[in-house]
């Protein structure tokens, strides 16, 4: 083939996709919550819409669609015409469902595409005030001195918390009880009455109880200590590697979207993670800003599933 048609070819084929772009978005675009509102995804959903509908021009309507651990509306998504108008805003469950479930109606990385990874929240190993631990060295000491006897809470089971926990107790040695809550509110009560001793959870969920005694924080699941909690260490500096968890949130589109709208999204996307306003509000829900590419997500993604996979396989780890 001739150069010049190759070239005529390629033009007319890539033309519809820059149209495209630059009329997009049209008309208004669907935000995809595959939970409930009042959770994590959702605030930071809620937060960010109206930035968006400034950056695009268009109003975004945030569509809760509940139910199968998020499945339902992921699945609502990737089935979802690929034109820009059908966003999934997904939570760190959209990997590890990957892991968790033996079959889902969708393939978590051949249909989606990645474009921006807004956020995350650093995961901390919380204890009741009645433990006799302070650090996280003690706790394990203590766990390995009465294995299974210390029961831990967890929104429920096949949640990130719960495979976080088995991923610390893997890599501690430690056998822990596990004890699945419907959410993460019960999953809390249970640990500040002392039905359970531990649990882990997200530094939104744990900050109010820490700063009001309920609970006590020994160890970040983090790489590096919080700013608002300076004292408490990072499980790593107690010498324990290959705990590190948090909760993520990532928006993604359907995979035949035209590179041209992913790009309209993710600079959208970035500019509203740039507002000061935002920047506070997430600070203040101890969330910290990201903005990938759509590149550096679909690695994050596929990363993910991969390292939960091996704790699915290690503990048995079952959904709900």
């Amino acid at each position: 083939m001739k150069p010049a048609i190759r070239r005529a070819l390629c033009a007319a084929l890539f033309l519809p996709a820059v149209v495209c772009a630059q009329n997009y978005p049209a008309k208004p675009v669907r935000l995809v919550v595959a939970f409930p509102a009042g959770g994590g995804i959702d605030t930071v959903t809620r937060l960010l819409g109206p930035k968006l509908a400034d950056a695009l021009g268009q109003q975004m309507v945030i569509d809760n669609r509940v139910g199968a651990s998020g499945n339902i509306g992921t699945d609502f998504v990737a089935k979802s015409a690929p034109d820009g108008y059908t966003v999934l805003m997904a939570f760190s469950s959209h990997a590890s469902n990957a892991a968790l479930f033996d079959k889902l109606p969708f393939d978590t990385v051949k249909d989606f595409q990645g474009v921006s990874l807004i956020g995350a929240v650093p995961h901390i190993l919380l204890v009741n005030p009645a433990m006799p631990v302070k650090t996280v060295p003690e706790f394990i000491k203590l766990a390995k001195a009465r294995p299974g006897d210390i029961n831990y809470s967890t929104p429920g089971n096949g949640t990130p918390l719960h495979l976080a926990t088995e991923l610390f107790a893997f890599v501690t040695g430690t056998k822990l009880t596990h004890v699945p809550y419907k959410g993460a509110q019960p999953a809390m009560v249970s640990t500040i009455a002392g039905e359970t001793q531990t649990t882990i959870t997200t530094m939104v969920v744990a900050t109010p109880l820490m700063k009001a005694g309920r609970l006590r924080g020994i160890g970040v699941l983090n790489a590096k200590r919080l700013e608002a909690f300076p004292d408490i260490p990072t499980v790593a500096e107690s010498g324990i590697k290959g705990t590190e968890s948090n909760s993520w949130y990532g928006m993604y589109v359907p995979v035949a979207t035209p590179r041209p709208i992913v790009e309209r999204l993710h600079g959208a996307m970035v500019k509203a993670l740039q507002a000061p306003d935002i920047r506070q509000k997430f600070t203040e829900q101890t969330v910290e800003v990201i903005g990938s590419t759509p590149e550096e997500l679909d690695r994050h993604t596929r990363a993910e599933i991969a390292k939960w996979s091996k704790v699915v396989k290690a503990s048995g780890a079952k959904p709900d």
